[in-house]
């Protein structure tokens, strides 16, 4: 059986010990049934790469010599970092007003949802705190994974106020999920830590342009959703290059096309993406970047860290249409 489907399977054990607490503090049980919605709806549906890093990265540490204990306990906290993307995401689908999320409505659009999806969030949220008290409340490690989150949930906030208010784009902090498999393996070493997050820094804008690019030109029935960045007046790796190579007459029409919600106003921008040749300069970026990543795996010391945790998440996302 694959690592996912392997990692699938722990999803439903989680959940139903999620829903047991819902019935132990005696909620209804159309209560019940809304908390399994929300989790089964907003959890397992996205690409999962997250979730299966620190499962891959516990095995590359350890040399595939995982017992099926550490396994379980690998598995549970990459569903934690699935469980904080998901409450993420619910809250920002909220906040954007997006329209579809992993080939589905967004949760808010449901029927009888709403703002409810607000505290259906902070819901998801909770439910990683339980996890990580259930299951690793005995470990040696245990407050290290909840700074971790409580870091990387901080981190993910402030940024996302920056992508509210216009300012730099997102930053994504891969590191604090290879961190997590490298705390319960025992690695204390802090340059371990160091180089890791050098590398995955770089990763991480990689990313970000990555789904910046795919917002634009990627098939929705790929990616699981409608882009909205030029509607929602996001400051994406693509407006920052239009801007600084746009005509005076390309710029004033972006300065009063980008951020409209309307489909002419989109076709617009679109239009001088296209005569700016971003799809081509995205291309070379990406390339760029793919050298750059490797020349800097190539560097490390794999007597602090192996560097084939770093060469097997580079290949799930390099030149990803998803």
């Amino acid at each position: 059986m694959s690592d996912k489907l392997e990692f699938l399977k722990v999803f439903p054990i989680l959940a139903e010990e999620f829903l047991d607490i819902a019935r132990e503090y005696k909620f209804p049980a159309a209560s019940v049934e809304w908390i399994k919605k929300n989790i089964y709806h907003n959890v397992p549906g996205g690409k999962l790469n997250r979730g299966l890093s620190v499962v891959d990265t516990l095995k590359i540490i350890k040399n595939n010599q995982v017992s099926d204990e550490e396994l379980f306990k690998a598995q549970v906290l990459g569903w934690c970092v699935e469980w904080l993307q998901a409450f993420f995401l619910v809250a920002d689908d909220i906040m954007d007003q997006s329209i579809t999320r992993r080939d589905n409505p967004c949760w808010y659009r449901m029927d009888g949802v709403g703002n409810i999806a607000i505290n259906d969030s902070f819901i998801l949220e909770s439910a990683i705190y339980f996890f990580l008290k259930k299951h690793f409340r005995d470990e040696p490690y245990y407050i290290n994974l909840i700074e971790l989150f409580h870091e990387v949930t901080l981190q993910t906030e402030f940024g996302q106020l920056q992508d509210l208010l216009t300012a730099p784009e997102d930053h994504v902090d891969l590191n604090n999920f290879m961190a997590l498999a490298m705390r319960m393996a025992g690695i204390e070493e802090e340059l371990a830590y160091k180089h890791a997050k050098d590398i995955l820094i770089v990763l991480g804008e990689y990313f970000q342009v990555q789904d910046d690019y795919l917002d634009c030109y990627g098939d929705p029935s790929f990616i699981g959703k409608i882009g909205t960045d030029i509607e929602d007046n996001k400051c994406s790796w693509l407006i920052n290059q239009a801007l600084d190579r746009a005509s005076s007459e390309q710029r004033k029409l972006l300065d009063e096309n980008y951020g409209k919600k309307n489909p002419e106003s989109v076709a617009i921008v679109k239009k001088i993406y296209r005569d700016l040749e971003l799809e081509a300069l995205f291309k070379k970026y990406e390339q760029d970047s793919y050298s750059r990543i490797n020349d800097l795996i190539s560097q490390l010391d794999e007597s602090l860290i192996n560097r084939e945790i770093f060469t097997t998440f580079m290949g799930k996302i390099y030149k990803r249409t998803k």
